[in-house]
């Protein structure tokens, strides 16, 4: 044999597994930020995007109206307010904030400070105007300090997943079900030559699971049953639809001329920093999902700067709630695989049509909870995941990581759950003062996962053995340089520029 005789070579050496290379860009992404699918499919998407954010859109309403002494028609107007509101913030973000296709909507209910009258609304609206809040923290932002943080927005949502779902379970769980079986099986079970199953998951398996749930309610399944479960499972409970006009244009100032109170004011200022630092973390993980590179500070703080406005208008508008990244719709781009900017703002686009076209919007609202729920356990464990994916660029056999990993992300779920507990027996959070806007202020951020995990990673990983030469590429610094500023990368011109020239006049740094 030619290969057996002389040179002395020896066995050929067997090749070693190697492990996956990092990557700055996430790969197998159908559509990036800048290139949009065909205008059928990205108006589909568009839809897919305004019915997933519909849920939290309904939830948020349906839980602070009646504490203000509203009624049904007052819930239809402020979930038709959210919605058009929604769809501004949504626009000014992706045009002019960090361009990146996020959903902005309400603020989730972690967070919120309680609302006591109608009277008192007012005073918290005019409060959330005065909490734009500027980071300056985004320049030690690392791959270490990120993963609790992205990690724990999608992860810490954990009861809105299933203990919503089991609220009416016959429903909750089937839709659970078959939008798992349609994205992630039927694509490989019959073969196409397009995406059809992943990509429009969500429109196939609510469609299918709206009308079992529908047939239930006609055909008498919940006649007899308590009022929690009517609420839950029926798909004409809150009277959303024959409340709603059929045409009205939300406006400022619609409940009435704000008043102010300073100590609501820092109250509120508390929850609108723990809507920003998720919000922080959000961003991350959409321009992950959109196969963008890591952010700039720079972009980061402009988009918190918009979210700022976001909240002025939410408070002019009086939405009840602030605005902030819609964690769902993060997850929802990972689903399809379609990170396009152009699809947000088509979903933009029907956030502000059905809001003003009220029974229409009042229609889809009427698709019950625990199906929204059901597809959150799928959307907060992809931004979830998405955290995690930021280890890739970190050294996991070093101890320091495993220490700020660990510790932060079990801090991040054991202080919230301690103060949630306390205020669920009590009444009142652990620190319980003669002052409101004071227990506010430290309660009300100590119940956020997020912010938790992120704060005690983001201090641990900025002072814990910083000067040592080799903690910069165990924290993955070496990684994210080039990203330290907008020019630092030839990518983010393309990723994150301001559209109509508008960075010859507002260049980023």
């Amino acid at each position: 044999m030619a290969g057996g005789g002389g040179g002395g070579g020896g066995a050929a050496k067997v090749d070693e597994p190697q492990p996956h290379p990092p990557k700055e860009q996430l790969p197998n992404i159908s559509y990036c930020i800048t290139s949009p699918p065909p205008w059928p499919d990205a108006i589909l998407l568009g839809f897919q995007h305004y019915l997933v954010m519909l849920g939290t859109s309904v939830l948020i309403p349906s839980a602070l109206v009646p504490q203000m002494g509203g009624g049904n028609e007052e819930k239809a107007k402020v979930i038709q307010t959210l919605l058009f509101v929604a769809g501004l913030n949504t626009l000014q973000q992706t045009l002019f904030g960090t361009r990146l296709p996020a959903v902005i909507g309400g603020s989730n209910l972690r967070g919120q400070c309680p609302v006591r009258s109608h009277e008192n609304n007012n005073e918290v609206e005019k409060s959330i105007r005065k909490a734009s809040v500027a980071f300056g923290v985004m320049l030690f932002l690392s791959p270490l300090s990120v993963v609790p943080l992205v990690a724990m927005v999608g992860f810490g949502l954990y009861e809105l997943g299933f203990p919503v779902l089991a609220k009416c379970v016959e429903i909750g769980l089937p839709e659970l079900v078959i939008v798992v079986f349609i994205s992630q099986y039927m694509p490989h079970i019959i073969h196409r030559g397009k995406p059809i199953f992943d990509r429009f998951a969500v429109i196939f398996s609510v469609v299918i699971v709206w009308i079992y749930a529908h047939l239930l309610t006609v055909g008498g399944a919940y006649n007899g049953t308590g009022p929690k479960t009517q609420t839950s499972c029926r798909t004409d409970r809150a009277g959303l639809i024959n409340a709603a006009p059929w045409i009205r244009v939300p406006y400022p100032f619609q409940w009435g001329a704000p008043s102010f109170d300073a100590g609501e004011a820092f109250a509120m200022m508390a929850a609108a920093l723990v809507a920003l630092v998720e919000s922080t973390g959000a961003f991350i993980a959409v321009s992950r999902y959109a196969s963008a590179t890591p952010v700039p500070p720079a972009i980061l703080s402009r988009g918190v700067g918009w979210q700022g406005v976001g909240i002025l208008i939410s408070g002019l508008f009086g939405t009840a709630t602030g605005s902030s990244v819609s964690v769902e719709n993060a997850g929802l781009l990972a689903l399809t695989r379609v990170g396009s900017r152009r699809v947000v703002q088509i979903s933009a686009g029907f956030m502000i049509f059905f809001s003003i076209l009220g029974k229409f919007g009042a229609l889809f609202a009427s698709i019950p909870g625990p199906i929204f729920a059901a597809l959150y356990c799928l959307f907060f464990a992809y931004v979830g995941a998405g955290g995690l994916s930021f280890l890739q660029f970190c050294n996991l056999n070093s101890f320091r990581t495993k220490f700020i990993l660990g510790f932060s992300i079990f801090i991040g779920l054991s202080v919230p759950q301690y103060f949630n507990e306390y205020t669920a027996i009590n009444g009142y959070g652990p620190v319980h003062t003669g002052g409101r806007w004071f227990n506010d202020m430290i309660n009300v951020p100590l119940q956020s996962e997020a912010f938790v995990a992120g704060c005690v990673a983001y201090f641990l990983d900025n002072t814990l053995q910083r000067k040592d030469s080799s903690v910069k590429k165990d924290r993955g610094k070496t990684w994210w340089n080039k990203f330290r500023s907008f020019k630092g990368d030839s990518r983010s011109e393309e990723f994150y520029s301001l559209p109509f020239n508008l960075n010859k006049y507002f260049p980023s740094v």
